[in-house]
């Protein structure tokens, strides 16, 4: 089963096997993972599951959807040029290893 990382803001990590099709947002929902609310359900309307994607496996995942766009334009946090939304990115075998940050404002 692929594997996750999430790397809260004071540097603890939290490592998760999460099944191929099940979104970071709900993983880390269903493990209590710190500063990962979504509030939205996984709709994209909230951006409450922000969550900052390791350069390295940027190219792996597929665009952000217009939608998905508009709500980290929208946020009070900085956003980077990795910036997602954690109930847009699906577990894939080819993202094993995927390494996400909570961004210090969900923290």
């Amino acid at each position: 089963m692929p594997a996750a990382r999430f790397v809260g803001v004071d540097g603890t990590e939290v490592l998760l096997d999460v099944p191929a099709g099940q979104t970071l947002r709900q993983a880390a929902l269903d493990n209590l993972v710190p500063g990962i609310i979504g509030e939205c359900g996984g709709f994209a309307t909230c951006g409450t599951c922000h969550v900052v994607v390791d350069e390295r496996f940027r190219p792996l995942l597929p665009a952000p959807s217009e939608d998905e766009e508009i709500v980290l334009e929208g946020l009070l946090t900085p956003v980077t040029a990795t910036s997602r939304l954690a109930c847009q990115i699906a577990m894939t075998d080819e993202l094993d290893g995927i390494t996400v940050h909570v961004p210090e404002s969900q923290g």
